[in-house]
């Protein structure tokens, strides 16, 4: 299992509410809400702030109902539907974030790709999986508090991105409806457990949004910190590689 990232190890977690982030949180927000940013659309920086972007694929996966679509409106800073209807194929969403490295201080805009495919649609047309898979950075496992088998179908949906041909990925787990308590199936104590076992990142949600960034914010720096530490961590690896051959 990949090594996770202390929290806050690599970026700064409350860099939104910084005196000095406010020029660059301005180019996500339109009057204190957030832009919908188009496929081919991106924040504008004045010239001479120099701002790299990095781009990165999620997949969402998850049962049908667990809430998928609403994430991905969620994190987008989008209204999210009131009613459940199933995605009958391949929805995206762009996200822009702006994060500050912790040890070097360097800004970055994180474009985030949310790749959303209802699960009958996944079952229908053999050829969307592979389509979701191809690039993927990064997987985020939806479960429901509400829904108690889709907590325990968790481990069948990992062992399928396990496998070697997939690649080195970013895995996060991902709790839904957090806030109706009175209907939770899943304990905390089996969150634990499930950590324990996986050694994986579990966010929660749920609730109403708000129109500004301290909801989203914990959960897409938690998703920044560890994508720019699996980057990290392979052009390492690769530069190892390359010594070795080198010596060879």
């Amino acid at each position: 299992m990949a090594q996770v990232p202390p929290p806050g190890s690599v970026v700064v977690t409350d860099w939104h509410r910084c005196k000095d982030s406010k020029e660059y949180f301005s180019k996500i927000l339109h009057k204190k809400r957030r832009k919908n940013f188009g496929l081919l659309e991106s924040p504008v920086m004045p010239p001479s702030v120099a701002v790299d972007t990095v781009h990165y694929k999620i997949f969402i996966s998850g049962k049908s109902g667990v809430g998928k679509t609403a994430l991905a409106a969620r994190l987008a800073g989008l209204n999210i539907p009131n009613m459940h209807h199933e995605t009958t194929g391949i929805e995206t969403t762009v996200v822009y974030w702006p994060v500050k490295l912790r040890e070097s201080g360097r800004v970055l805009f994180f474009r985030l790709q949310l790749w959303d495919c209802g699960e009958i649609a996944l079952r229908r047309f053999d050829h969307l999986l592979p389509s979701c898979k191809e690039q993927v950075d990064a997987i985020l496992f939806l479960f429901s508090f509400t829904d108690r088998t889709s907590f325990d179908d968790l481990s069948n949906q990992i062992s399928k991105w396990t496998e070697s041909s997939v690649g080195r990925v970013v895995k996060v787990v991902v709790g839904t409806k957090f806030d109706l308590f009175m209907h939770c199936d899943v304990s905390e104590r089996d969150v634990r457990d499930f950590q324990e076992t996986w050694s994986l990142p579990v966010l929660r949600t749920g609730g109403e949004v708000s129109d500004g960034l301290g909801d989203v914010a914990p959960f897409l720096n938690c998703l920044a910190e560890n994508l720019w530490h699996q980057d990290c961590l392979t052009a390492r690896s690769a530069g190892l590689q390359q010594d070795t051959v080198t010596v060879l």
